[in-house]
């Protein structure tokens, strides 16, 4: 009897639909996430900071502190690289940010840890495990750029100075969608390589990225690099999605050249759904091996 009632009290419970218990699954993990963060704000923010300021501090202020200016003599000169330089760190954090908040924690979960083992579990499609991962490596890009900007905007000598120009427009749209894009280059190449195989992704892969990726100099300042009248290098660096995320920055953080914008956003949406894409069907695919 006492079998019978709570059967009959269980079948009368109202249900949760497919798509409210996969909206709670993805709160659950996108809190655990931001807890998790939280406990490690600081190795965060450290983690964050230290290669923008290592590259603001050695090029703009040891440099022209010894006389080795970058960019050509005078502080003309150093500051109009710095105003290449500063939105050029920004850029990479966001993309270090999404290869390290993702590729990396995806190579301990799929290794030794077999933690995706417990998140994939979760009442939700496994896409959205995937995409639970996207959103929060987005969130911490957005996060990072907000607090390299400040901070590589003030490392500098005495007389030189990036000339920033905050384009509001600019930088809600197109801040987010480079977060976007990196964070889906991050779950691409965290489900590509094998655990043991990181070291090679960062040799093979992301090495090139960020020195061909606009950092140091803006896509202009190529056209000099050229092999029988073709700009090969030009040519080259339109590949590497980094170059449009930098170009990008400088539209929305300085008033100096770039690439135009009706280049920069539709490129770095058809990267994004590229990245997301090839790393969905990796994830599933390797959830379900």
């Amino acid at each position: 009897m006492a079998v019978t009632q709570t059967a009959h009290l269980i079948a009368t419970q109202p249900r949760r639909s497919v798509v409210a218990a996969s909206w709670t699954a993805l709160g659950a993990l996108l809190l655990r996430d931001a807890v998790v963060l939280n406990k490690h704000l600081w190795e965060f923010v450290l983690r964050t900071l230290i290669q923008p300021f290592l590259l603001c501090f050695v090029f703009l202020f040891v440099f022209p502190k010894i006389g080795q200016g970058i960019g050509g003599h005078g502080d003309a000169a150093e500051s109009a690289f710095a105003t290449i330089l500063v939105p050029g760190v920004v850029g990479i954090s966001v993309m270090f940010q999404g290869v390290q908040s993702i590729a990396l924690a995806m190579a301990q979960e799929f290794g030794f840890t077999r933690e995706i083992e417990d998140r994939v579990q979760a009442p939700c499609p496994i896409w959205l495990v995937a995409a639970e991962k996207v959103i929060s490596g987005t969130l911490q890009g957005l996060l990072s750029a907000a607090i390299v900007l400040p901070i590589a905007s003030v490392v500098h000598a005495g007389g030189v100075h990036a000339q920033l120009a905050l384009h509001w427009g600019i930088i809600v749209t197109l801040v987010p969608l480079a977060a976007v894009a990196m964070s889906g280059l991050g779950l691409l190449l965290g489900t590509s390589f094998e655990p043991r195989n990181i070291g090679l992704m960062f040799g093979f892969i992301i090495l090139p990225i960020t020195f061909l990726g606009g950092t140091y100099y803006s896509f202009d300042r190529l056209a000099p690099v050229r092999l029988g009248g073709v700009h090969w290098l030009q040519v080259l660096v339109l590949a590497n999605p980094l170059i449009y995320v930098n170009e990008g920055m400088r539209a929305a953080f300085t008033a100096g050249p770039h690439l135009h914008l009706y280049v920069i956003y539709p490129v770095l949406v058809g990267f994004a759904a590229l990245f997301l894409g090839l790393g969905l069907r990796n994830f599933r695919r390797r959830v379900l091996s």
